[in-house]
């Protein structure tokens, strides 16, 4: 796992300690989890996405091609709009999970550097005679990320001037900014209700583009506060909540599939499963009573039997709050929100996604970041 653009462009980044996240060596924490956690609902943070990578689709058969390996509609993705989408085997288990992008003259994918290998492998598998090529922009792109209420605001003061934008569109903006960029590629995060960009860039302007940013007074966001907003939200991560023996429909990634767009790898399976009904596991949110602590792997018990595991855990820091999170898979008639379940030692209740009584609220995260 190597460093991110950012990482070696960055000498100086003040950061406390680097982990492994997502296929890269990444800056865990900058400061504090909780105010870099704060920085993404109340105000705006800055993180990098250098564990991100981009794979560029050209040729006369991009379009159908890849409509006929993923399982979103590509077929009718507009110009500048983009999808999310499972990348399935014959059998219909998840090979990978990845966003694509209508660029007009060609498709890019991104997906988490952890996932590059595979998914190149497998796209190279399966053109056979089509007009398609593929290219790894692994070295020729980086991003970063920007959220929260007043990112738009920050990324204008710093002279990044975005269109009106709708989730997943991406368009390029000429910045007029410090960092004195000559082009970036704006994209608008998926969620509607939580104000989120990429800026895709050139790794030997990333630096520059960060420090612009930060200057501007955007909070600077470690990897451990991506994982508990991840998991806030509810979003499964490949590798870790979705797994390649997992089917589709179990992650409850709706967002992902398309039954109306034809043919795919995978589609006998999955059409089946919506045919036939639900699959028997569900992927949900589970809250710890009181203090009792939430382990990755932990069975999930209910009357005695067991039905299903953990694959994701977190604590809130206790100077708010000490409220375990956790998500993982159960049994779909036992997976009813607030509905009181055993895992390991800890009494819990299933949840929805995203999470929502288990946490702070943002006048509780103000006042605590204020406090650090």
């Amino acid at each position: 796992m190597g460093l991110t653009a950012l990482q070696v462009h960055g000498e100086g980044l003040g950061a406390a300690r680097t982990a492994e996240y997502r296929g890269a060596t990444a800056v865990a924490c900058f400061s504090d989890p909780l105010a870099e956690y704060s920085a993404l609902q109340t105000g705006c943070g800055i993180y990098d996405l250098g564990f991100r990578t981009h794979i560029s689709l050209t040729g006369n058969d991009r379009v159908r091609w890849l409509n006929g390996m993923v399982t979103n509609n590509i077929r009718d993705l507009a110009a500048g709009q983009g999808v999310y989408a499972f990348l399935l085997n014959p059998q219909g288990h998840i090979l990978g999970d990845l966003h694509a992008y209508n660029r007009g003259d060609s498709i890019i994918v991104e997906t988490d550097r952890s996932q590059a290998e595979k998914i190149l492998a497998t796209f190279d598998h399966y053109i056979i005679m089509d007009d398609v090529e593929v290219a790894n922009l692994g070295e020729q792109m980086t991003a970063l990320g920007v959220a929260g209420p007043k990112a738009r605001a920050i990324l204008r003061s710093a002279g990044i001037m975005i269109p009106e934008m709708q989730p997943l569109q991406i368009a390029d903006a000429m910045c007029e900014c410090d960092c004195d960029c000559v082009k970036c590629t704006v994209v608008r995060g998926e969620d509607a209700a939580h104000e989120s960009y990429e800026l895709w860039l050139a790794p030997s302007e990333v630096r520059k583009t960060w420090d612009a940013l930060i200057a501007h007074s955007a909070t600077p966001v470690g990897s451990e506060a991506l994982e508990l907003q991840r998991m806030v939200a509810g979003i499964p991560l490949y590798g870790v909540d979705i797994r390649e023996r997992d089917l589709p429909q179990e992650t409850e990634q709706a967002r992902a599939l398309n039954f109306n767009k034809g043919c795919y790898v995978g589609q006998e399976i999955v059409e089946r499963i919506r045919s036939r009904g639900a699959v028997h596991r569900k992927f949900t949110g589970f809250v710890a009573e009181g203090t009792g602590q939430i382990a990755v792997g932990a069975k999930i018990f209910a009357a005695g039997k067991e039905v299903g595991e953990i694959t994701s855990a977190a604590s809130l820091p206790p100077a708010v709050r000490e409220k375990p999170i956790a998500l993982g898979y159960i049994r779909r008639e036992i997976g009813v929100p607030g509905r009181e379940v055993m895992i390991g030692e800890t009494t819990a209740k299933v949840s929805e996604l995203p999470f929502r009584e288990a946490l702070p609220s943002d006048e509780e995260m103000t006042l605590e970041q204020n406090r650090a």
